[in-house]
């Protein structure tokens, strides 16, 4: 399927939940404040783009492509990353709400959430091999059969990742969260 191909292209203020985005390519395109809550971006790829201040909440995702793409203050809940295609798949997310998405069965290595919110967030059967999750809250995220091999978790908050269950072969913790390692065993630390 060829797709109509939009190169660098400003977006301002669309809401896309009335009329959809056309699919299509899109190359080093900016979106802000743009709304696509409950919408349909399904087969579109975009590539170096940037998305700011915009909402995704529920957007349909499947079989979209993201490439080098940057996430800032954006609104993501519920968002099914694992529907998206895989091919060359890398994101990074600042300043987003990420309740609720799905990255089960995905490969995100090297992917960064900066002061992020991942509240039950699923990453089961996740490959997210230096991982950075800076200043983010974890609070309720899943964490089962995951590849965390040197993620960093140094300033991360309010997670509970069960050693046994994922692989967190040379993460990195700071010492005041390390709790969040050891909930799991009934383990009571007092300060």
């Amino acid at each position: 399927m060829n797709l109509p191909f939009i190169h660098g292209k400003t977006f301002q203020q669309k809401n896309y939940t009335s009329s959809i985005l056309p699919k299509g390519e899109y190359d080093t395109c900016i979106f802000v404040s743009c709304n696509f809550e409950n919408s349909d971006i399904s087969n579109c790829i975009f590539i170096e783009c940037e998305f700011i201040d915009c909402n995704f909440s529920n957007v349909n995702v499947m079989h979209t492509q993201f490439k080098d793409v940057e996430f800032k203050q954006c609104k993501l809940v519920g968002v099914q990353f694992n529907n998206s295609n895989d091919f060359l798949r890398t994101f990074n997310f600042t300043d987003c709400i990420l309740d609720f998405a799905s990255f089960t069965n995905t490969k995100i290595d090297h992917t960064h959430f900066n002061s992020s919110k991942l509240i039950s967030t699923d990453f089961t059967n996740t490959e997210a091999k230096k991982v950075v999750f800076k200043d983010s809250d974890l609070q309720n995220t899943i964490f089962d059969n995951t590849n965390l091999e040197q993620a960093d978790f140094s300033s991360a908050y309010n997670f509970n990742i069960t050693p046994s269950k994922n692989n967190i072969k040379k993460a990195i913790f700071h010492k005041e969260n390390l709790s969040g390692l050891l909930h799991s065993s009934g383990i009571i630390i007092k300060s």
